[in-house]
């Protein structure tokens, strides 16, 4: 059978304009769910064998429902589910901006009007409804029998006022559905009338003989109003264990942030303390009174080692507070290596001849642009060259080179400096690691230029790899992603 509407309708429109029409109420859809399952609950249990004409949700949540009833009542029954003609809307699924609503997990989602569970019978007739249909904004199930009618409706209004920009009406899919639940024999009956005068006469299904009964029995009212109180309850408290379990979860994150803030401040004030208590040990040798010049010079100057330390870790926390705070917010440039890299090598190459090391750079200039936050590039540099420079001996070397790697534009800082042990490489990105060699040797630094660096790039969604081997050097690769190739969830967030 091929039913199909030669005229469009709205359900709510024909209940709304009865005579004293019925009160709609302001719910969610989990209500709505509770309200058919209910119905479907009475109608199995009373095997009551009725005709349903019904638009529900596509989720399996709803047509299970349908389903459970087929499954008991058996083929006697009919089900005419009325489903969005999508042909002549470019087939967009019924993803619409003007449908229904839906349930998942008790909060609103919006509908979707497609093909109905393939778990129903034989008996399932499909009613086509035309793409610009009314009923895309409602949802409804109506019960059809001799001994007991009923309808449940549910209708998502449009909100009013246009978006400024686009000019179209705004919906907003959050906001509460219009529920209407009645078993009067009058409305329901208007609502038939309704349907049938808007099917094509050549497919019309409806009996011309069928009238509503006025009223249900109240032993069946009675049975109904219980099993909806069940079912409510049933929902309520299924809403309540899904609100509770993400609670939980926030509050078992909120914990570990706690805990990780805790273990920052920890590790702050011992990074703190540590150059502290140099200082005051060497206070306390220079106030000896045997003190010789050659042990007050070597005093004075780890005091003023130390107070370069404390002010280097200062300094480090500040700007990795601020490049934590900011980053989130910072939108990506286009950048060329040739226009930063030159420039940060010309400027450590007095501090590289100090040391007799040999400092050389390759940066082509064809190279294509990468994407990176503003002035994340120069700082990406900066620290990792001052860490080559810092810990390659003196007569070593220190190459720059930059290259084409896939979709990304590779730079490499390579050294022949002391390495790194195989199972420190691990470390050497979190906050306050230092490098420290065999021979105890501390070449000071706040231990934060690395994680500054991380930081920087998984914000412009590039990546940073070591390989090392004690005395023999590192190499530290730095992919970043060239424009044209930015990714994807970057992107969204530049938008």
């Amino acid at each position: 059978m091929n039913v199909s509407l030669a005229k469009d309708l709205s359900v709510y429109q024909m209940v709304m304009g009865v005579q004293a029409p019925p009160k709609p109420l302001s719910l969610s859809p989990a209500t709505l769910l509770s309200l058919v399952r209910a119905q479907i609950d009475l109608l199995i249990e009373q095997q009551i064998v009725a005709t349903l004409w019904v638009k529900l949700p596509p989720e399996k949540i709803w047509q299970s429902e349908l389903a459970r009833y087929q499954s008991s009542v058996g083929a006697s029954s009919l089900i005419y589910t009325c489903q969005i003609d999508e042909s002549g809307k470019g087939g967009d699924g019924g993803t619409g901006e003007d449908e229904g609503a839906g349930v998942a997990g008790g909060e609103n989602t919006p509908l979707s009007s497609s093909s109905p569970s393939s778990s129903l019978s034989t008996h399932h007739v499909p009613v086509h409804l035309p793409p610009d249909s009314q009923l895309r904004r409602e949802n409804f199930l109506i019960v059809l029998s001799p001994q007991f009618c009923s309808l449940i409706l549910a209708h998502r209004p449009l909100k009013k006022g246009k978006n400024k920009t686009s000019g179209k009406v705004n919906t907003n899919k959050n906001q509460p559905l219009l529920i209407i639940n009645t078993v009067e024999g009058r409305v329901i009956q208007q609502v038939l009338d309704g349907i049938e005068q808007a099917i094509a006469p050549e497919s019309s299904p409806i009996p011309a003989d069928f009238i509503c009964p006025t009223a249900p029995q109240g032993a069946l009212m009675n049975q109904l109003f219980a099993k909806q109180l069940l079912r409510q309850d049933e929902i309520n408290r299924q809403i309540i264990t899904v609100r509770t379990t993400k609670l939980q979860q926030q509050n078992q994150e909120l914990q570990n942030k706690e805990q990780l803030k805790d273990e920052y401040l920890k590790n702050v004030c011992q990074e703190l303390r540590t150059p502290l208590t140099h200082m005051k040990t060497a206070l306390s040798l220079l106030n000896s009174p045997n003190l010789k010049p050659p042990q007050r010079q070597r005093y004075l100057q780890m005091l003023n080692t130390q107070c370069d330390q404390q002010n280097s870790l200062i300094t480090g926390l500040l700007e990795l507070v601020q490049l934590e705070r900011n980053l989130e917010g910072t939108t990506l440039e286009s950048v060329r290596l040739s226009d930063i890299v030159p420039g940060v090598v010309s400027t450590y190459q007095p501090l590289a001849q100090e040391k007799g090391i040999m400092l050389a750079y390759t940066v082509p200039t064809e190279l294509p642009s990468i994407w990176c936050v503003s002035g994340g590039l120069r700082q990406i540099v900066i620290n990792l060259l001052h860490n080559s420079i810092k810990f390659t001996p003196n007569g070593g070397q220190v190459w720059v080179r930059a290259r084409i790697q896939g979709d990304y534009v590779q730079l490499e800082f390579r050294d022949t400096g002391i390495g790194i042990a195989e199972s420190e490489i691990s470390k050497i990105f979190d906050r306050f690691y230092r490098v420290r060699t065999a021979v105890t040797e501390d070449y000071g630094g706040a231990g934060l230029g690395l994680t500054i660096v991380q930081q920087l790039l998984l914000r412009c969604g590039g990546s940073i790899s070591v390989k090392s081997k004690l005395c023999e050097g590192s190499t530290f690769t730095v992919q970043l992603a060239s424009v044209g190739n930015i990714p994807r969830a970057i992107a969204i967030e530049n938008e």
